[in-house]
């Protein structure tokens, strides 16, 4: 495939690995990805999973943190990552109850502070958006734009998440343009054309991902991560649709 290597977010495939998460793993590399981003580890320790990974040839492109371990774990976290060789940690999400005015303006020393030590720790971390964070404030300032504007750009990054920037109106190439070298990890997401803008597989829906794999390289883009957070096909298939796309653009693309 091209430069930029192509891992998976293991959210896509929650179901599975809560049966089999090693094997669903397996089944991951079989398809070809290079990577996997986490979003739990399954009771495995990061010595255990550092040897499944070895032993699938699989790279920990990344894991996402839920936001209350970061405020109380994070140097357990950090350790876990820096085991099984992952240099990125994500904040994945912002729960209902926390989405206030003033909670993003919490949040800003929040990132701030986790950011602060990952990089003093050699690890990158980001934050992941929704679409949520493009609806505007009643002052039209949008949430993601004073996350990135307030918050440190050498601790805190943005994992752009393609699909929930479509879905909000806005343009991710722009996004990936106006904060050049600051979204070191890119959500490759499609969606549908119809009125219902459900999760779709690369290539088969409406994002502009022509564009946004174009850009890659002049972001400094270190992972493409594809997700599908609802499928339906079986998560198994989907993903293995869209990385079946990856490999023909990103070859063409050379």
């Amino acid at each position: 495939m091209g430069q930029i290597p192509v891992g998976l977010q293991m959210y896509t495939l929650r179901k599975e690995s809560e049966q089999d998460f090693v094997g669903t793993l397996e089944k991951v590399a079989s398809l070809g990805y290079q990577g996997v981003e986490f979003a739990g580890y399954y009771g495995l320790s990061a010595d255990e999973l550092k040897d499944v990974l070895h032993k699938l040839g699989l790279q920990a492109a990344s894991s996402h943190v839920p936001l209350t371990v970061l405020e109380k774990e994070l140097d357990q976290t950090i350790d876990y990552q820096k085991k099984i060789g992952s240099n990125h940690i994500v904040c994945p999400f912002l729960p209902p109850e926390r989405r206030s005015k003033e909670d993003y303006y919490n949040l800003i020393n929040i990132l701030n502070k986790a950011g602060q030590k990952c990089a003093e720790e050699g690890i990158t971390f980001s934050y992941h958006n929704h679409d949520f964070e493009l609806h505007p404030f009643d002052d039209g300032q949008k949430p993601l734009e004073l996350l990135l504007k307030e918050t440190n750009p050498d601790w805190v990054k943005a994992e752009l998440d393609v699909y929930w920037l479509t879905k909000a109106g806005e343009d991710p190439v722009e996004w990936m343009k106006r904060y050049q070298n600051r979204t070191p990890l890119v959500h490759l997401k499609d969606m549908t054309t119809d009125d219902e803008k459900f999760f779709a597989e690369l290539g088969t829906g409406g994002v502009n991902l022509d564009g946004v794999i174009a850009q890659g390289d002049d972001s400094n883009v270190e992972w493409w991560i594809v997700e599908q957070d609802q499928s339906r096909r079986t998560p198994l298939e989907s993903i293995e649709t869209s990385i079946n796309y990856l490999k023909n653009k990103l070859v063409s693309a050379r």
